[in-house]
């Protein structure tokens, strides 16, 4: 039996890891062809193994989406191998926690350049691809600090902030050329993102918050979530997807 997104054609950036692996397997499960970006190439790999090792379909692409030229590139590349575009999922993203005060600031043109300008400048070279193929569906990964801000994740809110309000100025855009855009706003999944973080202050509040959660999210939980919106029929769109662990507070 066909699988739900037979013959679609998914780009998914910071596919190497957590959740955009996940989504990216979790796609080839339903019979799209994927092309996978991030940087570290020999884990994109390994992922494109298992899904071609399951009959499915994977271009591997080595790109930092925070590099203009190279996102474009990628994603012109990417569509004109799979023949055509029809998901973008801006997964790419690093969480650098710490206070404002004395923070380094070269962390904070990461977080920038990676959570908010990749997802633009992929965004951006994608829009032209699918309206010229009649429409189609943009995923960008924002998180529950996207729409709660903290103390200590500053930075990293304001770039989810940017990444959830971009997301619903986008949609009232593109609706026009049938393409549809959802946020998805993870709450605390167990992914490599923590382990950006060395400021043991950082670390210990990141591991007291696992504590006082409990059983935290899985990639896969966040990969059904992209799944099901881009599952849905053409008239339905799925703007926003706030997905937490039930013992997660905030």
């Amino acid at each position: 039996m066909a699988g739900a997104l037979e013959g679609r054609r998914a780009i998914v950036t910071g596919a190497s890891s957590g959740i955009g692996a996940a989504a990216a397997l979790a796609f080839a499960h339903e019979g799209a062809a994927v092309a996978l970006g991030a940087r570290r190439k020999d884990k994109l790999d390994g992922i494109a193994e298992q899904i071609s090792g399951d009959g499915g379909t994977a271009h591997v692409f080595g790109v930092d989406v925070g590099d203009e030229g190279a996102a474009r590139s990628f994603v012109e590349d990417a569509a004109a191998e799979m023949g055509g575009l029809d998901v973008l999922v801006n997964n790419a993203g690093v969480m650098l926690l710490g206070p404002v005060d004395g923070a380094d600031t070269e962390e904070w043109r990461t977080m920038v350049s990676v959570n908010l300008l990749g997802l633009l400048y992929c965004t951006h070279a994608a829009l032209p691809l699918m309206r010229e193929g009649g429409g189609g569906d943009i995923v960008n990964v924002s998180s529950v600090a996207g729409r709660s801000a903290n103390a200590g994740s500053a930075v990293y809110n304001l770039t989810k902030f940017g990444v959830t309000a971009f997301s619903e100025a986008l949609r009232q855009e593109a609706l026009y050329s049938k393409i549809r855009v959802t946020c998805v706003e993870p709450g605390f999944v167990d992914t490599e993102l923590q382990g950006h973080n060395t400021n043991p202050v950082v670390v210990e509040a990141i591991e007291k918050m696992r504590e006082t959660t409990g059983k935290v999210l899985s990639a896969d939980d966040i990969a059904r979530a992209v799944v099901y919106a881009v599952g849905q029929p053409a008239h339905v769109a799925i703007n926003e997807i706030l997905v937490r662990p039930a013992g997660q507070p905030r």
